[in-house]
């Protein structure tokens, strides 16, 4: 714990409601946090209050906080641009710093007298011109195969005008792919105006080439040049098929960056997906520190990635609100002197190109935390789906389970990161609640969980993000009591099934949510209910096993319920039982050597 907490709560006390800029500094003075705010006072002292509550990366920050600083500025508008400047400055260390997942890629276009176009890793060539730097190399890829084969060009080892008319032309000729070089009959100007249609295609993409294309075609129409009019029709044909069958590479909106994503295990994974005149021409991914809210990650991430852009397009479509939406679009409009737009796209294809970003930041992040993409899209969607404040990395689901009133047992399963964790299940015996009453016997298992909890049992730490109950709405309403009684705040919800005992729906106070339209979420949820069910299940099987065994070695005389509880703690299970001696079954429950020979008889004759 920071010993300081107490001196930083009690200034950050008396900072003034207004926007500003505050700087926090380690023990050594150095910048180690800067952020902004619209009421400074408010702001900082979030980060000292309910501090085992805060995610781990500010859990951190917060411990290493030796003091702060703080700008007052007239607007938060002002206080936004200063944090980019003081960031860009600083680069403090627990400030978003954005590192790409890989490196530059280019198109490469050769110096020979017949350029050829190829992916390069490197601007290694001298002679050479590129296109780039890129950041995704399948894009790079993508485009260079695009365009030699929608204009022809060759992709063969061969040197030309060294090789003309030495070998015969290849299969690409025979079959349309290439324009034939090597017959020796392209002149090196009708060449290289080959390759320069190909790379204003890359640059300008398929809209801008199809009409400079078809203005050349109709001019060759007019001379009666009409073999190469046929020549550029086909040209354009291919194109435009082109664009019909990749459609997933063109989006209506001319410039535009669609920003997504996904977050698990304390990662976050950005994608940032860059299309130019309607045409997907980069990808970036970034991984940087879960925030303290969805909203807060997207924001600090746009100001960090667009301040060191020399340019920036008009529209940025994100996957997720932000609260601060108006006052971005005011500061980027500001600093790169033309209006920008942010949108949240609810349809159309604005929407499946975001999907389609929120795909590649949750693929990428797959790979680095040992997830698949339907795990962490299954967390991020229940998220949005309960409008939880950020993604549940844990999760705590109950069961109860009875047998009569004899045999009353709950079950605890726990979820990290959307997969089961065993070390965490925990098994409770209904203790206080008399008779059948499933809701009295729910809050006395939440009662005693929360309750070991705030005596620091460390076996109960911390509290869960999310507690799903095996029921409807009237235990959500039972539970929600006992954690209004203890003052404790945890996202409750129940899992309601279906008269087949499927997963139905989600129960929360006062209604229903239904989930069979999200799979992922769908596939979830099941997985916890069918566990926490199965694990309740066994649990109470294996107490209603004890409870005969108590009641077969009690009809011993000189052996009530206390010693036939001993027998059983000691030996587990019948076998073991058996096994043992009469000497260590008197040892096992504090025996006389008359009841303990009576009771090695009894189990050899019955069990």
């Amino acid at each position: 714990m920071n010993e300081r907490i107490d001196y930083l709560r009690e200034k950050a006390n008396k900072l003034p409601l207004t926007p500003g800029v505050y700087q926090m500094k380690d023990r050594g003075g150095k910048i180690i946090y800067i952020g902004k705010a619209k009421a400074l006072k408010n702001r900082v002292t979030s980060y000292f209050r309910a501090i085992e509550s805060h995610n781990a990366k500010t859990y951190r920050l917060v411990q290493n906080i030796y003091d702060f600083d703080f700008i007052v500025t007239p607007t938060e508008l002002d206080a936004l641009v200063l944090e980019a400047s003081l960031i860009k400055l600083h680069s403090p260390k627990y400030n978003i710093l954005l590192k790409d997942d890989k490196g530059y890629n280019y198109i490469k276009i050769s110096g020979d007298e017949y350029p050829r176009i190829t992916y390069a890793l490197q601007k290694d060539d001298k002679d050479a011109e590129y296109i780039g730097p890129y950041t995704s190399g399948y894009t790079v890829k993508q485009a260079v195969e695009e365009a030699n084969k929608l204009f022809m060009l060759p992709i063969c080892n061969r040197k030309f005008p060294r090789d003309f008319k030495k070998e015969r032309p290849c299969l690409n000729y025979h079959i349309g792919r290439c324009m034939g070089v090597c017959n020796g009959r392209i002149s090196q100007d009708e060449y290289r105006k080959r390759v320069n249609q190909a790379i204003s295609f890359i640059k300008n993409g398929s809209k801008k080439s199809i009409e400079r294309l078809t203005k050349e075609m109709e001019e060759y129409a007019e001379n009666l040049e009409f073999e190469k009019a046929a020549e550029l029709r086909d040209r354009i044909a291919a194109i435009q098929k082109a664009e019909l069958t990749q459609r997933i590479y063109f989006f209506k909106a001319t410039d535009c960056d669609i920003i997504a994503a996904a977050v698990n295990m304390g990662i976050c994974s950005v994608a940032v997906v860059k299309y130019r005149d309607g045409r997907l021409i980069d990808k970036e991914n970034f991984f940087i520190g879960e925030e303290s809210d969805s909203s807060q990650t997207r924001e600090d991430f746009l100001v960090e990635y667009y301040s060191n852009k020399a340019e920036m397009p008009k529209e940025i479509y994100l996957d997720s609100e932000i609260e601060n939406k108006e006052l971005l679009e005011s500061y980027f409009s500001g600093k790169y002197n033309h209006k920008v737009a942010i949108t949240v796209p609810k349809r159309g294809e604005g929407l499946t190109q975001t999907i389609l970003a929120k795909s590649n930041a949750e693929e990428y992040l797959s790979l680095r935390v040992g997830r698949t993409a339907k795990e962490i899209s299954a967390l991020e969607d229940l998220k949005n789906i309960l409008g939880l404040p950020k993604t549940p990395e844990t999760i705590e689901s109950y069961d109860i389970s009875n047998m009569g009133e004899e045999t009353r047992v709950a079950g605890m399963v726990v979820f990290k990161n959307g997969r089961p964790f065993k070390q965490g299940y925990k098994k409770f015996n209904i203790k206080y609640v008399e008779g059948i009453d499933d809701y009295a016997c729910m809050q006395e298992v939440i009662e005693r969980r929360i309750q070991r909890y705030l005596d620091g049992d460390e076996s109960f730490s911390p509290l869960p993000d999310l507690i799903l109950l095996d029921g409807g709405k009237g235990h959500v309403a039972a539970v929600k009591q006992v954690l209004d009684r203890m003052g404790v705040e945890v996202n409750l919800y129940g899992l309601v099934k279906d008269d087949k005992h499927r997963t139905r729906a989600i129960a929360k106070e006062g209604g229903e949510i239904q989930v069979n339209a999200n799979k992922n979420v769908f596939a979830l949820l099941t997985r916890i209910q069918d566990e926490v069910h199965r694990f309740s299940i066994n649990f109470q099987r294996k107490q209603h096993k004890k409870k005969q065994y108590e009641m077969e070695l009690t009809r011993i005389k000189g052996i009530g319920e206390a010693k036939a509880m001993a027998l059983l703690k000691e030996f587990k299970t019948k076998k073991a039982m058996k096994e043992a001696t009469a000497q260590q079954l008197a040892s096992a429950a504090k025996l006389n050597k008359e009841v303990a020979e009576e009771l090695y008889l009894f189990i050899q004759e019955t069990f």
